[in-house]
């Protein structure tokens, strides 16, 4: 099998050409190859190349090329091509493993290579001209929405905790009938293991299941063998999670990690704060996250239009559209769609009003500085709000008047 590089702008692009020419022997692999072959977008795109680090090194300074030593332990060096990054990965293999982090040897063996990836999807290297080289069966298994591990999968997972996690996300994305037998029993088996990753590596893993278009058969099975309980000892909310998800698609939504993550868990403060912690979301994730689950915002499918006007203003368009999805999600199926969907289409087109007044008129008016000034202020605003935001300035000045009148 071959990919005709005239039908894949990635691989006759002038800088893989020039990289590659300066490294002399190397050849694409793993997500940017599968992907071709699956017919689906290439983003990322990794070399191989059977040198050790320090050579790659070389090559690129000769070149002209700007390297950045990212993993060097592991042989992994970023060349930077009119701004564009390129990971180039030294073959290599496993001499010391513990679940988390390997210690590993250079090679010029292209099996050998191959033998320490993942799976047989991600084993797959092409040429220049688009010769595949498939050491795995991993070109099948492609085609059959098969993820299966190389080699003994128990062995795999032990080698690093991680691939569990990475089984299930493979499975969401790429996966066609059921999931490789041999695969999910050495998951369930190995499950205590998720417990020595870093929060950092979960999450990333977690979150970009998440975003896949349908998650939740990946994660039925995760709750079914006793893989997500580990992670998420929580009371999940998987049917508002599926329901969410068929909202999504027949809206053509594009799918959001942390909407749907706060789907899946109970609305519960607590519980997504520790979540949270546990995955080492950045701050603006964990204050969405928490944000939603503490919510005590009443949204309903038949608000009236001043009541969403007032909800935007007070929480703005993003908190208000995430409720409405999550409300919606939690309905029974099918109700109320056309009023929800009115409610995101106002919230789409909503412009906040500027409250006109400041303290600078409330002092004028008579009102002495200090906390009062604010209070009255806060009391004016809230009969503007109340009004759908219609009075204006000189109606809003009378308003301020009969309010601090004895």
């Amino acid at each position: 099998m071959r990919l005709d590089p005239a039908k894949h702008a990635w691989m006759v692009m002038p800088e893989a050409r020039k990289l590659l020419a300066a490294l002399g022997d190397g050849r694409f692999v793993g997500g940017a190859v599968r992907n071709a072959l699956a017919g689906w977008p290439v983003s990322d795109i990794d070399i191989a190349v059977p040198m050790p680090p320090e050579e790659i090194l070389q090559r690129l300074q000769n070149a002209g090329i700007k390297a950045l030593p990212t993993g060097l332990a592991h042989g992994t060096i970023t060349a930077i091509l009119n701004g564009r990054p390129f990971e180039v990965t030294s073959l290599r293999h496993d001499v010391e493993t513990d679940g988390r982090h390997a210690v590993v040897e250079y090679t010029d063996d292209w099996l050998e290579d191959s033998a320490r990836r993942d799976f047989t999807m991600n084993a797959l290297y092409a040429s220049i001209d688009g010769e595949i080289f498939d050491y795995h069966g991993g070109v099948e298994d492609l085609i059959a929405g098969r993820v299966r591990f190389v080699g003994d999968a128990a062995t795999r997972i032990r080698e690093d905790y991680l691939r569990i996690l990475r089984l299930f996300r493979f499975y969401a994305w790429y996966g066609k009938g059921d999931l490789d037998a041999d695969a999910l029993h050495a998951a369930a088996a190995a499950k205590s293991g998720l417990a020595h990753l870093s929060g950092e590596r979960v999450a990333k893993e977690m979150l970009r299941l998440l975003e896949c278009p349908n998650p939740v058969r990946a994660l039925r099975l995760m709750a079914a063998s006793g893989v997500l309980p580990e992670l998420l000892p929580h009371a999940l909310q998987l049917p508002r999670l599926e329901n969410l998800v068929l909202i999504e698609a027949e809206n053509q939504f594009a799918p959001d990690a942390i909407l749907r993550l706060a789907a899946l868990l109970p609305d519960d403060a607590d519980v997504a704060k520790a979540v949270g912690e546990r995955l080492k979301l950045s701050g603006a994730e964990r204050a969405r996250l928490e944000g939603l689950a503490a919510s005590r915002e009443k949204i309903a499918a038949h608000l009236s239009a001043a009541d969403v006007h007032r909800l935007l203003y007070r929480i703005g368009a993003a908190r208000f559209r995430d409720l409405v999805l999550l409300r919606w999600a939690a309905s029974p199926r099918g109700a109320g769609a056309i009023q929800w969907r009115m409610l995101l289409s106002i919230a789409a087109s909503w412009e906040r009003p500027r409250f006109p007044l400041t303290g600078r008129e409330a002092m004028a008016a008579g009102v002495p500085e200090g906390p009062d000034v604010g209070r009255v202020l806060a009391a004016v605003e809230a009969w503007w709000m109340d009004e759908d935001f219609l009075p204006d300035e000189a109606a809003l000045m009378e308003k301020l008047k009969s309010v601090i009148a004895p």
